[in-house]
Order: structure tokens, then sequence, then C-alpha cells
């Protein structure tokens, strides 16, 4: 299966290192418009930069792109169109529309259309979610120090985004209502944001996202019937309590950390990817729940009612 990848900036260079280590792979070049940092990158790996995907000789069959978010659309749309397996990362696009014309178009061709939320592959997140039982209310904190990237995008889409895909993973019901208040601090984009969704079922979930912390957190906690259950996805550790009844007198509390097996999430992602294209089945995170996450996290942009 010949690779390449689109973008080899912070993202796109690990990308290019797991798949040049994947068996099965050719990473048959990386494409950016920095050519020192593409030669520096296919250097490392073993094999061309290019500052076109069209430069790249031979077939393709899967492709990553990992550029800034305003140039998904037209080069995902490309690719899909030239019959390639592409995974684009998060947010999908930049708005709902791109989004929709990708779908169609991977449907039409009849290819694999995947969307980088390497969170849904995080190995906290893969141990906890079968614990996970309709949740009442969910708290998540995900505070990130100052970045020299993604400032063309409001916080909302470039941290709280990862955090909305999963709680709509989690929960399956329809959010009926949302609330939603951000601030830009340090850029002319929103750098904090909370926002409060109130779904179908009753479940209400509390998120706050910043990109102004001096110290980073990455955390979720689920409150169920009979359980607590907290993610901390940087550190990837789960821990649950629960009542414990006794055979006489009240329940104690009991539990701790969870055991947590895995590897880094984004081989996790490339390796359902890939598996995906073999097997001809969906990815684990489709063009559909990228859109879905995408058309939250707008919706609570507009309700910010910010203009940069």
């Amino acid at each position: 299966m010949r690779a390449v990848v689109i973008g080899v900036g912070h993202l796109g260079r690990h990308h290019a290192r797991i798949l040049a280590s994947m068996p099965g792979v050719t990473l048959a070049g990386v494409v950016d418009t920095n050519q020192e940092r593409a030669g520096q990158i296919a250097a490392e790996r073993g094999t061309t930069a290019y500052a076109d995907v069209r430069e790249v000789p031979g077939k393709i069959d899967v492709a990553v792109v990992a550029v800034p978010t305003e140039r998904h659309a037209a080069i995902a749309m490309r690719l899909i169109e030239a019959g390639v397996h592409t995974l684009v990362e998060k947010p999908v696009t930049q708005t709902i529309a791109e989004a929709d014309a990708l779908i169609a178009a991977a449907r039409k061709a009849g290819v694999v259309f995947a969307v980088g939320h390497s969170e849904r592959f995080n190995p906290a997140v893969v141990a906890a979610r079968p614990h996970i039982k309709d949740p009442r209310f969910i708290e998540v904190h995900r505070l990130g120090q100052f970045p020299d990237r993604s400032l063309d995008i409001d916080v909302v889409l470039d941290l709280m985004i990862h955090d909305i895909d999963l709680i709509l993973s989690l929960v399956p019901s329809e959010v009926e209502g949302v609330e939603a208040v951000g601030v830009p601090v340090l850029t002319p984009r929103i750098d904090i944001a909370n926002a409060r969704l109130r779904f179908a079922n009753g479940c209400i979930a509390n998120l706050t996202a910043s990109r102004i912390s001096r110290e980073p957190v990455r955390k979720i906690r689920f409150f169920q019937q009979d359980a607590y259950v907290s993610i901390d996805t940087a550190a990837r550790e789960v821990e649950m309590w629960r009542l414990v009844p006794q055979p006489t007198g009240l329940p104690k509390i009991g539990g701790g950390k969870l055991e947590v097996p895995g590897d880094e999430p984004l081989k996790g992602e490339l390796e359902d990817f890939l598996g995906a294209v073999r097997d001809g089945r969906a990815p684990a995170v489709t063009g559909e729940q990228g859109r879905a996450a995408l058309a939250l996290a707008t919706r609570i942009v507009e309700l910010m009612g910010h203009q940069p």
C-alpha cells in the first residue's frame, strides 16, 4: 500500500514516522510547500520530498492530509476524486458545506474517507469506554499552553473539538440545547471557551478549553448512576469509583486506577484507517462523524458572537 503525507509540520511529521514503520506500507513521499521541512522529513524517513502531490510518481493508495484547516477541502477533494483513500486531520474542514462536499465525493468515488480525531484511539479512552454507561453529567477541562500553530482557528476548533467528538460518540442522544461563552486573550481568535451541552436524554456536558494556561490539563470526568469515571488523556490514566454493597451496614466506595494497555493514539488512528481500506469497512471516525463534530463546534462558536 503506497502512502503519502500532505503537510509534514507538527502533526504530519508523526504521521510520516509511523507510516514509514508500518508493515505492508510504503511511504511514497511527503509533500509540503516548505521544501526545507519536506526535505528534512523525507531524509529521516527514507523517502522523497515533493512540493505538490501531483508530482508523486505511480499510483497512490492512501493519503493523510495534515495541512492548515483552510486547505483541507481543496487538497482532500483532489485526492478523493483521484480515487485515493484519504484521512483528513481534524477539524475535517473549515465549513459544513465543504465537509458535505467531501462526504458526497467519497461516496461517489467509493473510497474510505476518515477524519483524524485521534483521542478516540487514546488508550485511556479505549480502556474507559466499556465502563461509561448512560452518563448524567460530564465535566471536561482541556487546557494547553500557548501554541505556535493552529492560531488561524478558534480554540473551540483547535482543542474543544476533541472532546466534542468524544462526547458525541459516548452519549447516544441528540443535543437539544447549547450555551457558550468565549473570549480572545492573546490572539484575535477565541483563546478560552466554555460550552454547556444539554442532551435530549437529560445528560449535561460542561466543556472548558483554553490555550493560554500555564499548566496543561486534559481531563474528562463522567458521573453516572452507580459510578464515577475519570480519564486523564495526557497521562493516559483512568480511575473508576463506585459504591460497593457491604454484607452489613452502608455500602462503601471502592475502585481505583484501571489497567490502560495500548500504544500512541496516532498509531491506532492510522492502523484503523489502513484496516478500513484493506477490509472495505467504515473507519472508526467517518466523514459524517467528523462533520457532526464540526457542526456542533461551529454552533458553539456562533453562540459566542465573536468576529475576529
